[in-house]
């Protein structure tokens, strides 16, 4: 029997088996809303059979995109937008997340395909925030740093954002705290230089995220899953790294978090990541033993066989696949064949099936 296709039941929902779609950034939005686009891109990997798909990082603020043409969940227009895209999903069998996101000092940038670096104001940018004054890179926008009532304000972004998507019809949220964003940008060392409450300790740096997630679960049904995304490590000496985030892990599992998402990087422009098939499941199989909770597998996760093996051997609960995904929608239907899984097709593709 495949463990790959074996349901897991969190709080109020069951995945069918342990594919998850990415959030995976489309920059095809204008002003956040979500559009046909976002319906096909995500339809499709529904209809492909994956247990979840997430919504791209969406910004819970304008000033939270990381480039003008992101998706965002900050009013109630973009929450009715969303709903036809939630139905869909729903109506395949599949559960709709969102990921909700900020991207702190690495906003206000280009689409990768018109540009890179710094937009300026005179053509769509905007101020961008961080722990700390200094940019991502050279090129990149210079940030204010926060002070405590901007940081508030962001964590009721966040709160607000969580009970659109709701409204939206997504049955699991995401908070994403990694890539060098803005809550990454807090809990490490290399980016936060801060003397107050927020700076300094450990304790202090996860503060941001831990409020964030404590904001959010206290809004959100009981039945609905919360997952974290986290750069498990900085992959730079003296920055962020898994032992922390195994701290991290089992303080987001107090505030009522139910999954970690174990990515890395991000947010050190010259870090040197040694990318390779499956790279980053050693931080899930740690965080998952040593923090006692559930987590998600990514990273270069390809073949059939490669993500049974991360869940037959409890390395992690779900695999969460991104590049792999896009040049094969029908990624979960190829793999069940290959896994010899008997699973549920569309009606409408039965005749594909043999």
């Amino acid at each position: 029997m495949s463990i790959l296709f074996s349901p897991l039941k969190i709080r109020g929902i069951e995945l069918k088996n342990r594919i998850v779609v990415s959030p995976m950034c489309q920059y095809s939005s204008v002003n956040g809303m979500p559009n046909e686009w976002h319906l096909v891109h995500l339809g499709s990997r529904a209809v492909g059979g994956a247990a979840l798909v997430i919504m791209e990082a969406s910004a819970v603020s304008p000033e939270g995109r990381i480039t003008p043409d992101d998706a965002g969940i900050w009013n109630d227009d973009q929450a009715d937008a969303y709903k036809k895209i939630t139905a869909f999903i729903s109506s395949q069998n599949s559960i709709p997340g969102i990921q909700l996101a900020h991207a702190g000092r690495k906003a206000s940038t280009y689409s990768p395909w018109k540009g890179k670096g710094a937009v300026d104001i005179k053509e769509g940018g905007w101020q961008t925030l961080a722990p700390g004054t200094f940019p991502f890179a050279a090129g990149y926008p210079n940030p204010v740093e926060m002070n405590t009532d901007e940081i508030r304000n962001v964590i009721n972004q966040f709160k607000e954002a969580a009970e659109l998507s709701i409204k939206a019809g997504f049955r699991l949220i995401e908070l994403h705290m990694a890539h060098g964003y803005l809550v990454h940008e807090f809990l490490s060392p290399l980016s936060n230089h801060r003397k107050d409450n927020y700076g300094g300790s450990l304790e202090n740096r996860c503060r941001l995220a831990l409020e964030i997630s404590r904001a959010v679960r206290e809004v959100i049904p009981d039945d609905i899953p919360l997952f974290t995304r986290i750069s498990s490590t900085d992959w730079v000496q003296d920055g962020w790294d898994i032992e922390q985030s195994v701290q991290l892990a089992k303080c987001l599992k107090e505030t009522g978090v139910d999954l970690i998402d174990c990515s890395s990087g991000g947010n050190i422009a010259n870090a040197k990541v040694p990318a390779g098939p499956g790279y980053q499941v050693v931080f899930a199989e740690r965080i998952k033993r040593e923090a006692d909770t559930l987590t998600g597998a990514v990273g270069l996760i390809t073949s059939p066989v490669q993500a049974e093996n991360i869940v037959r051997t409890n390395q992690a609960d779900v695999v969460i696949l991104a590049r792999e995904i896009l040049r094969n929608p029908y990624w979960p239907l190829y793999a069940a064949k290959e896994l010899n899984a008997e699973v549920e097709w569309p009606v409408q593709y039965l005749r594909a099936k043999r």
